[in-house]
């Protein structure tokens, strides 16, 4: 495997843990995830800061571990530049579709890969 994969997969596997309940449940596994200047906007159109995204993400969807989970499809990504992958892939959670976008960067060569930018668009019923 080429450096490029290497970096995109270790982008995927940290977008997998995000969607994880027991990440989502856990401020500090959360924090290690998303970058300090994260932004993201959700589906509903809404848009969220670092702290905001940190405090609320144990009440979303996707954060009861008997509740309904986040199914990822077609996760790709490319390696931008040095220290920046984007990944886009589809969700489907209670039936709810949305195609994603994400932007995961790295700092410097000891970081760990983290969620710079998130956005997400809900695919309507029916939508190929």
């Amino acid at each position: 495997m080429g450096m490029e994969t290497d970096e995109v997969g270790e982008a995927i596997a940290g977008e997998l843990r995000l969607m994880d309940p027991s990440v989502r449940m856990s401020r500090s596994l959360a924090r290690e995830l998303l970058d300090p200047d994260f932004v993201e906007v959700g589906a509903s159109g809404r848009r969220w800061t670092y702290e905001e995204m940190l405090a609320a993400l144990p009440e979303l969807d996707g954060a009861a571990e008997d509740g309904p989970r986040y199914e990822p499809s077609e996760l790709a990504g490319v390696l931008l530049a040095p220290g920046l992958v984007h990944l886009t892939y589809e969700t489907t959670i209670a039936g709810h579709r949305a195609r994603r976008s994400s932007l995961w960067r790295k700092q410097s060569a000891g970081s760990t890969w983290q969620m710079y930018y998130h956005q997400a668009t809900p695919v309507p019923p029916g939508a190929t």
